[in-house]
């Protein structure tokens, strides 16, 4: 019975590794095809049009509040421009976690197998991704947003302290949402080009990291240790709450010209942004429900995050 076990353990074993290198194979020929240079392949010089929005009005924070309907139509144009870069600088952060995430996954893993060419090839193209989005905050005149120092120091301590699982949990709720909103975005006429062109390349690239990430992180809430799955599960929640909480900085409130504690209480009392992140997150959350993450007390900070109903 023992023999039995151990040989169906690692038959299990090798067709999981199998299954690894078929997906991080497909994805390598995928990435051969479809992968973009946006230094080439976007017009930088081109000035912004007038009377374009830099975000779908409907994705910006303030939208359909008493605060919103106050507003003219050029000042709800212009915080659409600094959310896209309150976002933009919200990727960059989050992708340098990311790829310091990426690089401890493979470090004790063959260099020479298709599941780490392919995490060096999402690295290669997260580099990539960072440089577009400081290029568009450039572009678009508005400043850098950072996180805020306390949210900046707890991404320190979550790549450091994180589990495979965790880090794949923390890819996929940095991609995802975004994801749905850029999709949105990059065929809608009434979008700056240059935004429209950026999430484009990013909406494409970004398919494969989500393919990646969600088939390895389906394989870890199987293999893992029960206390690496359990703390995954609590260190998902708080950087949930995190996320969400750092999703849009709040002085892009103020550099419109408005008054940044009305504008902070309408957004958190707003019913329809509580619907679009609710929304944008949905694919995700269930998703990990179906896998086993949203379990016991980190689903609680899921829903204190407002990403889940």
């Amino acid at each position: 019975m023992t023999i039995t076990t151990e040989t169906e353990s690692v038959r299990d074993a090798l067709g999981l590794l199998k299954d690894r290198e078929q997906v991080a194979q497909r994805l390598l020929d995928a990435s051969a095809k479809h992968s973009f240079d946006p230094d080439t392949d976007l017009d930088w010089d081109a000035p912004p049009e007038d009377g374009l929005w830099f975000w779908p009005p409907e994705l910006v924070s303030l939208y359909g509040t008493p605060l919103w309907k106050r507003m003219s139509e050029q000042q709800r144009i212009d915080l659409s421009r600094h959310e896209a870069a309150s976002l933009a600088s919200l990727g960059i952060w989050f992708e340098i976690i990311l790829m310091q995430l990426l690089t401890r996954h493979i470090y004790d893993k063959p260099p020479t197998s298709s599941h780490v060419r392919y995490a060096l090839t999402e690295i290669a193209d997260e580099c990539r991704h960072s440089n577009m989005f400081a290029r568009l905050i450039e572009r678009s005149g508005a400043p850098v947003y950072p996180v805020s120092r306390m949210n900046h120091n707890l991404g320190r301590l979550f790549k450091t302290v994180s589990t495979t699982p965790g880090s794949f949990t923390a890819t996929l709720l940095g991609e995802e949402i975004l994801d749905w909103m850029q999709r949105l975005t990059f065929p809608d006429e009434r979008i700056q080009p240059l935004v429209r062109g950026v999430t484009k390349i990013h909406v494409v690239e970004e398919a494969r990291h989500v393919r990646y990430a969600r088939e390895e992180l389906r394989r870890q809430m199987t293999t893992a240790p029960r206390w690496s799955r359990e703390f995954t599960r609590l260190t998902s929640g708080e950087f949930a709450r995190v996320f969400s909480e750092a999703f849009i900085n709040p002085d892009v409130y103020t550099n419109v010209g408005l008054d940044k504690r009305e504008a902070v209480a309408q957004v958190k009392a707003s019913a329809h942004r509580r619907e679009v992140m609710q929304t944008g997150a949905k694919r995700l959350t269930d998703f990990l429900d179906e896998i086993g993450v949203l379990r016991g007390p980190g689903r609680k900070l899921w829903k204190s995050s407002g990403l889940l109903a």
